[in-house]
């Protein structure tokens, strides 16, 4: 069975802490906006310019920490007991 990224994601279950373990500077002006296309889980849009960040439904990948040129993006695993938990099948 060949299943596409959406649907994997949807094996994946969150306890979602209240304190973000993902910190982004959405001030940035940077040209390229490499963190909107690193995140296999797009959890980074561009809404009127400016970067948003969704850190629930992260899967803790790190890419977006080391994917910012600009060091933006301050990324951090979630605390004891929080964060992505995998399941198979």
């Amino acid at each position: 069975m060949n299943i596409g990224i959406e649907e994997r994601l949807g094996l994946v279950s969150f306890e979602v802490d209240k304190e973000r373990h993902i910190k982004v500077d959405t001030g940035c002006e940077c040209d390229k906006k490499a963190c909107l296309y690193f995140c296999p889980a797009n959890r980074f849009t561009l809404e009127e310019g400016k970067i948003k960040h969704d850190y629930e439904g992260c899967i803790e990948c790190g890419s977006c920490k080391f994917s910012c040129p600009k060091g933006m993006v301050d990324f951090n695993y979630p605390r004891g007991g929080y964060g992505v938990y995998y399941k198979y099948g």
